[in-house]
């Protein structure tokens, strides 16, 4: 009789080869170990009694599950190279995760005196068609909530094992795309359709919409590849999911508790990282990875706390020049009188209190790699001119020198505020506006994302220390994602961090989040009058961005009594910036005015 066992931590092996390098959530692992158990099962009940043993691998080495007959032997894991089928001496195959990562290896060794290398031939396309079946799976269980469009240009195909499979979001954007799907389509990679519209990728043959209504369209239609002219038989085939109060969704049924698994070094984020599975920020990596090897300059639009600087390090790495210096400039936290030696540096002596060896300034620091000029609508108009002057030239002077040095740069610019508005009322130059808005990206607040369980899966993981794993009850977690976070991924970081930091065995409860997240409902009498004010102020349909800030102010200084330093650490900025941002919107500074009557 065969004998399979799943591997555990209490065996010894690492914790952290639950955390796979996609950032998938404790779902898509149980879902990998659930899938890949039974395929191997049924691969082994065809080769069963011929000395060999199955093993699952996790990308970092740990052995997640093994199925052999003890009456053969036991299996010698030191024959096997597990590295894959490359090099190997054991037939092996790679199985990519949902986001085209690595997610395990499945290997086939042999148990006992028998020869792997008479068993290669014959074993390795068994291999990869399970490697295939387990990769489908797993990808369909991951988008189990999202509507797929399933396509093959053979009629009897689709549906099946070989079929490509879009995942779309609500709003027809393509958030997921399995390897057939890129090997159908003949693009280079998965991220050459998401983040598309799918109209922009099939069309019927008679110009009608494109599966229009809400229902299951599962009937096959007969759609045509817009770049190639290729036809294709497709059906979609609509999720049917429960919902949370807010309109929001969960799997069901759900655990009492969520475990998230550590990430040992999770490192810089990619553009891939930031994506998640919204349309928009799917669109955003689109466009950025198209540009980010260009001498386009990126300005990054998004409200405070949304993650514009870590999107302009992944837009960074994702250039040619990753290896060269990032450099980023807070043009609202350096005061106006030290900008622009900052920005441009100077000669020695150029000033009193002057270094005696001078200083290179940001931009001739960034030469040959990214300048990021974040909140650069808070740069003073002289420096504007200046700034704008560099750009056309490629070439900075510092201050107290006469001597101009050349440089070569790529400027990405940053701003929660409205800079169109700002140039109607002069506080913007308007040419330096253009010269930056090569091409803009709008980062969406938290609160509108589609894939905001996803995202908090991911904080918890990056927050969690020590390489433990910790856990999160479902009625916190639901709290967490029903919450509207005015400051945001930045706010978000801040709450998970403290609550990992009190909890009690590792679970986050509900007690361990803040008041304002436990109770809030989604229409309490705060957040009304908060929307009443912006309509009174004429903000909300005008300026949706501005109005964005302003509700966040608002709602972060109620929720804390009117106390500012309280409401500054809150929302991650400076008391100083607080009070000048709220004197831009308006908002009075009587703490009367934000406490609960």
């Amino acid at each position: 009789m065969a004998h399979a066992r799943a591997i555990t931590p209490s065996e010894g092996l690492p914790r952290h080869f639950l955390c796979p390098p996609e950032g998938a959530s404790r779902t898509d692992e149980q879902d990998l170990l659930g899938i890949a158990a039974e395929e191997m099962r049924r691969m082994y009940e065809c080769i069963g009694g011929s000395g060999y043993a199955l093993r699952l691998w996790s990308p970092t080495g740990a052995l997640l599950y093994e199925l052999y007959d003890p009456a053969e032997g036991q299996p010698a894991h030191a024959d096997c190279a597990r590295v894959g089928p490359s090099g190997g001496a054991c037939p092996a195959a790679e199985i990519r995760g949902p986001s085209g990562g690595t997610a395990a290896l499945l290997e086939v060794g042999m148990v006992g005196p028998h020869d792997m290398r008479l068993a290669h031939v014959h074993t390795m396309a068994l291999v990869q068609l399970s490697a295939h079946v387990i990769e489908k799976s797993l990808f369909l269980a991951h988008h189990r909530r999202h509507a797929l469009l399933r396509f093959h240009s053979s009629l009897e195909l689709v549906g099946l094992l070989h079929d490509g499979v879009l995942a779309l979001a609500t709003d027809g954007t393509v958030i997921g795309a399995d390897a057939d799907a890129v090997r159908l389509l003949e693009v280079s990679d998965r991220f050459d359709l998401v983040g598309r519209p799918v109209r922009e990728i099939f069309g019927s043959e008679d110009d009608s919409p494109l599966f229009p209504g809400t229902a299951d369209d599962t009937e096959v239609r007969y759609v045509r590849d817009l770049r190639r002219g290729q036809c294709y038989y497709a059906s979609l085939h609509r999720p049917r999911r429960p919902r949370l109060a807010g309109g929001w969704h969960v799997r069901s049924p759900a655990p009492a508790v969520v475990r998230v698994a550590a990430c040992s070094d999770p490192g810089p984020l990619t553009l891939e990282d930031l994506a998640g599975e919204d349309p928009q920020m799917l669109r955003n990596v689109r466009s950025a990875r198209r540009v980010a090897d260009s001498d386009v300059s990126i300005l990054i639009q998004g409200p405070t706390g949304s993650g514009k600087e870590a999107f302009a390090y992944a837009i960074h790495l994702a250039s040619r020049r990753a290896n060269m210096p990032f450099v980023a400039v807070n043009c609202a936290a350096i005061p106006e009188t030290l900008i622009e030696s900052e920005l441009f540096g100077y000669r020695s002596g150029a000033f009193t209190g002057a270094r005696r060896e001078g200083m290179r300034g940001k931009i001739l620091q960034s030469s040959g790699g990214t300048l990021f000029l974040d909140e650069i609508g808070d740069m003073p108009l002289s420096l504007q001119t200046r700034l704008l002057r560099v750009l056309e030239e490629r070439e900075v002077v510092p201050l107290g020198s006469e001597i101009p040095v050349k440089v070569d740069l790529h400027v990405l610019g940053a701003s929660h505020q409205n800079l169109r508005e700002m140039i109607a009322r002069g506080a913007f130059r308007e040419d330096l506006y253009y010269r930056l808005n090569g091409i803009t990206l709008e980062l969406p607040a938290l609160a509108a994302r589609a894939d905001r369980e996803l995202v908090i899966h991911r904080v918890l993981a990056a927050e969690t220390r020590d390489g433990r794993p910790a856990a999160i009850e479902v009625d916190a977690l639901q709290r967490l994602v029903a919450y509207p976070w005015p400051g945001n991924i930045r706010e978000l970081r801040n709450v998970i961090r403290t609550a990992l930091a009190i909890c009690e065995g590792g679970v986050v409860r509900e007690i361990d989040l803040p008041r304002e997240v436990r109770e809030w409902s989604g229409g309490n009498r705060d957040a009304n009058a908060a929307q009443a004010a912006d309509a009174a102020a004429g903000t909300t349909a005008a300026n949706p961005l501005q109005a964005a800030e302003r509700a966040a102010l608002l709602e972060a200084v109620r929720a804390c009594g009117g106390n500012m330093t309280r409401a500054a650490e809150r929302l991650g900025v400076s008391r100083n910036t607080l009070y000048r941002k709220m004197k831009q919107h308006a908002i009075p500074l009587s703490r009367a005015s934000f406490t609960s009557s």
